[in-house]
């Protein structure tokens, strides 16, 4: 359970974030993004676009759950060393997201993307790093 305030603060922010992030993978998965914004603006057609959003969708749900798991705020089956490891893992990804950020086709991506990936790998690590 995470006991000091500024923990709980960055899982809640993290949380949110995940929860956006998700309803804009369900906004992509029912057509209603322009394709172009989304995975640098890569995407080849339908196809690809539904297999990378229901495996991000996916993954962010994954993601959450061990935010929620790691706050003490759902139980996982899981100890809590995984849960460490997984964070780290995250704050990894994110950061490897927000080079790809950088690089993106789509200027929107870019700014607006950066900056959201960056701040969930420096939560991710604050939580990894503590308790």
């Amino acid at each position: 359970m995470l006991a000091h305030r500024s923990y709980r603060l960055t899982a809640r922010l993290l949380l949110f974030f995940f929860a956006a992030v998700a309803l804009l993978h369900v906004l992509a998965l029912a057509g209603l993004l322009p394709a172009d914004i989304l995975w640098g603006g890569r995407l080849q057609d339908r196809n690809q676009l539904l297999v990378f959003e229901t495996v991000s969708l996916l993954l962010n749900l994954l993601m959450a759950a061990v935010v929620a798991g790691w706050a003490g705020w759902c139980l996982l089956p899981v100890r809590r060393p995984v849960l460490r490891g997984l964070l780290w893992a995250m704050a990894a990804l994110f950061a490897l997201n927000t080079v790809g950020n950088l690089l993106a086709e789509s200027r929107l991506e870019t700014l607006l993307f950066t900056p959201l990936t960056l701040l969930a790998a420096a939560g991710c690590l604050f939580l990894a790093r503590g308790e």
